[in-house]
């Protein structure tokens, strides 16, 4: 569902991504594990076509994002790191606005966004403004929003960051749900370890490069630990370059 090939961004000087190459298959939860800072929100605004790459190739689905952007983008939903709802709209309105953007009939919108919303657990605040509900309930319907348009591949950038525990499980089985329903290919960008050692598959980024590729077990056992996040501390400290000596008075 999602080939990368030879990927680099730049900005100036400083490379962001470097030279990085990897394939999702359908079906798979993928878990892009870094720290802050380590390449992941600029990797996801190249995937959803904020920023042309400096070098390299994008492909979903067998569509390039280069040569058929509209098309591949089609195929791609994304649930983005800040919250991206107009407040002021109802849970409906939003949901209508982005089925009417992709295309849908209106019977085939209305019939998704009733049952996405029920799913989790959103079928009374279909009314409700946006502002109204929890960050959590939010978060839900920027997920069923994802999902409308049935993309073949899911972008999640750290979707749980500053949600409750409950809120943040019901996400993830949500996304569970999908993959098992529709074999849907899922990228979820985190630096939560204990959200990595759920997925099917683990990469691990650092300033912009790959350092592992794996099932959380061989992540671990690649990167030299004997969990997953001591292995990912471990790798991601050895990594970093060195700090410059401080000054001291004369």
């Amino acid at each position: 569902m999602l080939e990368i090939r030879h990927l680099t961004q730049r900005y100036g000087p400083r490379v962001a991504v470097a030279d990085l190459n990897l394939q999702l298959g359908s079906g798979r939860f993928v878990a892009l594990l870094g720290p802050n800072g380590a390449g992941k929100s600029t990797l996801f605004q190249v995937l959803t076509g904020l920023f042309a790459p400096s070098d390299g190739e994008v492909v979903v689905d067998g569509l390039s994002l280069r040569r058929a952007p509209a098309a591949a983008l089609a195929r791609i939903g994304v649930v983005f790191q800040q919250m991206s709802l107009d407040l002021d709209l109802s849970v409906r309105r939003n949901l209508q606005f982005h089925a009417d953007l992709h295309g849908l009939r209106r019977s085939v919108a209305d019939e998704r966004i009733t049952a996405g919303c029920a799913a989790l657990g959103l079928a009374a605040d279909l009314a409700r403004p946006a502002r109204e509900l929890s960050g959590g309930n939010r978060r839900k319907v920027e997920l069923v929003r994802a999902l409308l348009h049935r993309p073949a591949l899911l972008l999640m950038d750290e979707p749980t960051v500053g949600l409750d525990p409950k809120s943040r499980r019901d996400l993830l089985a949500a996304i569970r749900a999908d993959i098992t329903t529709r074999g849907t290919a899922v990228l979820w960008a985190t630096h939560l370890v204990e959200e990595a050692a759920a997925a099917d598959r683990v990469l691990v980024l650092h300033q912009g490069r790959l350092l592992a590729d794996g099932t959380p077990a061989e992540v671990s056992a690649r990167l030299g630990g004997p969990t997953l996040e001591d292995a990912f501390i471990h790798a991601t400290a050895a990594a970093a370059p060195p700090r410059p000596p401080l000054e001291t008075a004369a």
